[in-house]
C-alpha cells in the first residue's frame, strides 16, 4: 500500500511538471522596453504577447525549445531551466536590417487615417459649440509600504587607511514606517474647464496643498499630461511630443489592429501603436476606436525611459450629443532605468541611481500619481468668460476654501493616509519654515536675498572689469513687508581700479495689480559698455558672474534720468514706454564729428518703446499679477529708440529698431534646439557709444591659451572686442544641446553645438575718429562645441572662426573658453 501511494506521488510531480503554466516578459534587450505582440511558438503553436510584453504558455515537456520572434530582432530560442517560475526573455535586435521598423497593415492604416479625418466631429472643442465642466484633481507622491524591506543594512567601507568599517543603514526602515502612516506628498485642485467660440479658460475654484498655506502658482499652471487626445502634440511631463492620431504621426509610429472588443456597449477596435525604431523611448499605447464613428473612446499611453511613465484615458458616450466626453485620467510615473539621481517636481519626487550597486533604495519605490476626474458637466448652453487670452485664472477664494469642502471628494474612505499627509505636512512646514524656504529660493534664483523689508540684490555685491577693476556695492528692493503699492530700488558701488563711486536710485508706484502695471522714475551715474545690445523688456537673470564685461575696457560714463512705465495690459506682451535724458562721456579716444563740431561728450533725450511678445505661452492671472505658467516658442521682440532734438538741449537726431526672435525645440529625449534671429537698424546722426558691436568675447592676444576667459551666453567667442561696429546687422544662431553624455561617475558633461553668423555694415564711418575698427559687409561665422557641467558646473568650450573674415593665422580663428552652468537646485 505504500508503494502505491509513493508511485501515485512521483506519477503526480511528473505530471505537474510536464504540464504547468509559465509567465513570463519579452523585452528589449539594450533597453528594456517590452516587446508588445511579438511571436511566441511552442509545441508547434504560437501565441502573442500583450502589449506589455508578457505572456502565459502551458508547458508539457521542457526538452523542446520556446522560440521567440519580432520583425527587426533576432530569434530567440529558449530551454526551460529547472525551478523557473518567470521568464524574463531579452532579444537583440538586428542589427543587419537596414530598416529595422515594422509596418502597419492597409487595414489598420485606414481605420488611422479616419480617426484623423473625423476629428471635427469627435473632438469635443471641435464638435460642440460650447461645453463646461467642474474637475477634481488629486495629485500624489507615495509609495506601496509592501513593497519596501524594513530590514536594516549593513554598508561596508574602507577609510583612507584601508580600514573596514561597517554601518547601519536604516533609511529603509524609516521610510517605510512613514508611508504606513501617510503619503509623501499631496495636493487637490478643483477647477472649472469652459470652452467657446473664444477658446479654452480654465478658473481654479479649489486648491490645497500639504504644507503650504499658500499654494504655488506654478503648480497650479503645470499641465503634466494632456486633456485632449486629439491635438497634434500631446504633453508629457512638460514635453511635446507628436501625437499617433495626425498625420505627422502616422510617419513615426506603427499600428497593429489587435482585436474587436465593447467599450461602453459600443464596439470598438482594439489598436497597439509603437514606435517605428524599435528601440526608441517614444510613446507606445493602445487605442480604442468606436466603431461606428472613428472617435477615441479609451486610450492607455506608455513611455520607458529616465522614468516610465503610464496614462489612461477614459470616456463617457454621451448619445444625446453623440460624442465620447472625457471621464477620467490617471497618470503615473514610476523610476525607469535612469543611471542618476532624477528629480521631478523640483524634488518633490526624487529617484536615486543606480551606481552605489544592486542595493535598492526605498526612494526607488516612489511613484507619482495623477487622478482627475470631470462632473457637473453643461454642452452646448450659453457659456461666457473674460480675457480668453489668459488661461488660468487663480481669484484668491480658491485658496481659503474650509475643510468641509473637500468631504465633498473623499471617494476613497480607505485611503486613511490622505488626511494624514495633510495634518504631518502642515505641522512639518510649520517645524521646519518649509514654505519661507520656498520663497527664498525663488527671490535667490531670481538674483535676490531677502532681509527684513529689503531684497538685497546679489547682482550688485561684486564684480570686476579692466577698466573698474574689483568693483564692490551693495543694493536692493524693498519688498511687500513694507508695501504692495510702492518699492525703492538702488545701489552703491567702487571700483577700485578708476577710484570712483557709481549709484542708483529707482522709486516705483504700482498702477494695476491685475496688469503688473508700475510707473517708475530713476537716476544714475554710471559706465555702461560701448555698443551694448539690450532690450529693455528682456528678464536680467541672475548669473553669479558676468563673464563679457571681465574683459572689457572700453566703457563710457553716462549720467541718466528716466521715467518709465512698464505693463502687461496686453495679454501675452511686456511693454516698456521711456522718456530718457543722459549725457555721455565716452572713457577711451572717441570724437564724433557733425557738421563739423567735434564732439568728445555729448547729450541726448531719446524716448524708447519696446514690448515682448509670447503669442504661444500659457499664463496665469493671479491676485499679484500675471505669470507666464508655460514658455512656449518663437517669442518675438521689437524695441524703437528715438531721439528728441528739441528738448533739453538734444545734440543728435537718430532713430533706432531692434528685432529679436527666438525659438526652442524641447524633445523627450532631454535634447533641445534653439534658434535666434536678431537684428538692428540705426540711422540718423548715431555716435559710436549707440551702434552695435554684435556681443564679442575675445582677447585680442597672441596666443590661443592666453585668451582663455569664461564664455558667454549667446555671444561670438572668436571675435575681438571692438573688432566690428555697425549701424545696420543682422546675427542667427543655432545651438542643438544633446542630453548628458556619461564619461565617468559623477562626469556627465552636456554637450552641445553651435554655429553663429552675422552680416552688417557702417553708414557714415568717416565721422568717428579715434578708434579704429572693421565692418561686416562680407559676415562673419564661427562654430565650436560646448562641454558644459562637466565637474561641478563647469566646463569647456570650442570654437572656430571661418569663411570672409577669417583670420591668416590659424591660432587667431580658435577660440578656447571656461564655461559655468550655475545649478541652485529649485
Amino acid at each position: 500500500m505504500k508503494k502505491t501511494w509513493v508511485y501515485l506521488l512521483i506519477l503526480f510531480c511528473n505530471f505537474a511538471f510536464s504540464q504547468k503554466v509559465m509567465q513570463g516578459q519579452i523585452l528589449d534587450y539594450d533597453t528594456t522596453v517590452p516587446i508588445a505582440f511579438a511571436k511566441i511558438t511552442y509545441n508547434n503553436k504560437t501565441i502573442a504577447s500583450d502589449w506589455e510584453g508578457k505572456f502565459s504558455l502551458e508547458v508539457k515537456d521542457d526538452k523542446k525549445p520556446i522560440v521567440f520572434s519580432y520583425k527587426g530582432y533576432y530569434d530567440k530560442n529558449y530551454y526551460l531551466t529547472v525551478g523557473a517560475k518567470f521568464l524574463i526573455i531579452k532579444m537583440v535586435t538586428n542589427n543587419t536590417m537596414k530598416e529595422q521598423e515594422i509596418y502597419s497593415e492597409n487595414q489598420v492604416n485606414l481605420l488611422v487615417k479616419k480617426v484623423i479625418e473625423s476629428k471635427s466631429k469627435n473632438q469635443p472643442e471641435k464638435a460642440l459649440a460650447t461645453f463646461q465642466y467642474k474637475n477634481y484633481e488629486h495629485l500624489l507622491v507615495s509609495a506601496q509600504p509592501d513593497s519596501i524591506s524594513s530590514k536594516i543594512d549593513s554598508i561596508i567601507k574602507k577609510n583612507l587607511f584601508g580600514r573596514t568599517k561597517i554601518k547601519l543603514d536604516s533609511s529603509n526602515y524609516k521610510f517605510k514606517k512613514l508611508v504606513q502612516k501617510q503619503h509623501i506628498y499631496q495636493t487637490e485642485k478643483v477647477n472649472l474647464i469652459q470652452h467657446n467660440n473664444k477658446g479654452d479658460k480654465e478658473t481654479v475654484l479649489a486648491t490645497r496643498m500639504a504644507g503650504l498655506k499658500k499654494p504655488l502658482y506654478e503648480y497650479l499652471g503645470l499641465n503634466l499630461v494632456s486633456y485632449s487626445l486629439y491635438d497634434n502634440k500631446l504633453d508629457i511631463l512638460g514635453i511635446s511630443i507628436h501625437n499617433p492620431i495626425s498625420n505627422y504621426g502616422r510617419k513615426l509610429y506603427v499600428f497593429k489592429l489587435i482585436d474587436t472588443v465593447k467599450v461602453g456597449n459600443r464596439t470598438a477596435y482594439r489598436i497597439y501603436f509603437q514606435p517605428k525604431k524599435l528601440n526608441s523611448n517614444r510613446l507606445r499605447g493602445l487605442l480604442y476606436v468606436d466603431a461606428e464613428n472613428s472617435a477615441v473612446c479609451k486610450a492607455f499611453f506608455r513611455i520607458y525611459g529616465m522614468v516610465n511613465i503610464n496614462a489612461l484615458y477614459t470616456f463617457n458616450y454621451l448619445k444625446e450629443h453623440q460624442i465620447w466626453f472625457p471621464e477620467k485620467r490617471q497618470f503615473t510615473v514610476v523610476k525607469g532605468n535612469n543611471s542618476e539621481n532624477l528629480n521631478i517636481l523640483g524634488g518633490t519626487i526624487k529617484f536615486t541611481s543606480e551606481l552605489g550597486g544592486s542595493r535598492k533604495d526605498a526612494s526607488d519605490h516612489t511613484y507619482l500619481k495623477l487622478e482627475s476626474a470631470p462632473y457637473d458637466v453643461v454642452i452646448n448652453k450659453e457659456v461666457t468668460f473674460k480675457h480668453p487670452q489668459i488661461k488660468i485664472d487663480v481669484p484668491d477664494v480658491s485658496m481659503s476654501k474650509p475643510d468641509s469642502y473637500w468631504k465633498n471628494f473623499e471617494k476613497d474612505t480607505l485611503d486613511v493616509r490622505k488626511i494624514q499627509t495633510y495634518v504631518s505636512l502642515d505641522s512639518l512646514s510649520e517645524a521646519e519654515k518649509i514654505e519661507h524656504k520656498i520663497i527664498l529660493g525663488k527671490k535667490i534664483f531670481n538674483g535676490y536675498f531677502p532681509v527684513n523689508i529689503i531684497d538685497v540684490d546679489l547682482r550688485t555685491l561684486a564684480k570686476y572689469n579692466n577698466y573698474e577693476g574689483f568693483r564692490f556695492g551693495i543694493g536692493g528692493v524693498t519688498n511687500n513687508k513694507l508695501s504692495d503699492k510702492y518699492k525703492i530700488s538702488g545701489y552703491v558701488a567702487y571700483g577700485l581700479k578708476d577710484e570712483k563711486f557709481k549709484f542708483g536710485i529707482t522709486p516705483s508706484y504700482l498702477l494695476d495689480k491685475e496688469t503688473n502695471t508700475w510707473i517708475s522714475a530713476s537716476y544714475s551715474d554710471d559706465l555702461k559698455e560701448i555698443g551694448q545690445i539690450q532690450f529693455a523688456t528682456e528678464a536680467k537673470r541672475f548669473k553669479i558672474y558676468d563673464p563679457r564685461p571681465i574683459n572689457i575696457s572700453t566703457f563710457y560714463n553716462q549720467k541718466t534720468a528716466t521715467a518709465f512705465i512698464e505693463s502687461k495690459y496686453i495679454p501675452k506682451t511686456d511693454a516698456f514706454f521711456s522718456l530718457t535724458r543722459s549725457e555721455v562721456q565716452p572713457l577711451f579716444d572717441y570724437t564724433y564729428q557733425l557738421d563739423g563740431n567735434s564732439y568728445t561728450n555729448y547729450r541726448a533725450t531719446t524716448a524708447q518703446f519696446s514690448i515682448q511678445w509670447n503669442p504661444y505661452s500659457d499664463y496665469m492671472q493671479t491676485s499679484t499679477g500675471r505669470i507666464e505658467i508655460e514658455k512656449k516658442f518663437p517669442k518675438f521682440s521689437f524695441q524703437f529708440t528715438k531721439s528728441l532734438p528739441s528738448l533739453f538741449g538734444n545734440d543728435f537726431d537718430f532713430s533706432k529698431i531692434d528685432v529679436k526672435i527666438a525659438h526652442e525645440i524641447p524633445y523627450l529625449s532631454g535634447q533641445n534646439t534653439s534658434f535666434i534671429l536678431q537684428g538692428g537698424f540705426a540711422f540718423g546722426e548715431v555716435p559710436l557709444t549707440n551702434l552695435y558691436s554684435v556681443a564679442p568675447n575675445n582677447l585680442n592676444k597672441d596666443s590661443l591659451l592666453k585668451r582663455i576667459t569664461f564664455a558667454g551666453k549667446n555671444s561670438f567667442e572668436t571675435m575681438f572686442f571692438n573688432e566690428f561696429f555697425s549701424s545696420k546687422y543682422v546675427t542667427f544662431q543655432v545651438k542643438h544641446t544633446f542630453d548628458k553624455v556619461k564619461l565617468a561617475y559623477k562626469i556627465k558633461p552636456i554637450i552641445a553645438v553651435v554655429t553663429r553668423m552675422a552680416i552688417g555694415s557702417m553708414d557714415y564711418q568717416e565721422r568717428h575718429i579715434g578708434f579704429q575698427y572693421k565692418t561686416l559687409e562680407n559676415g562673419f561665422i564661427e562654430s565650436g562645441v560646448e562641454a558644459n557641467s562637466i565637474y561641478k558646473g563647469f566646463g569647456m568650450t570650442f570654437f572656430f572662426r571661418y569663411g570672409p573674415n577669417a583670420l591668416p593665422k590659424l591660432e587667431d580663428n580658435l577660440a578656447l573658453k571656461i564655461s559655468y552652468v550655475l545649478d541652485l537646485g529649485f
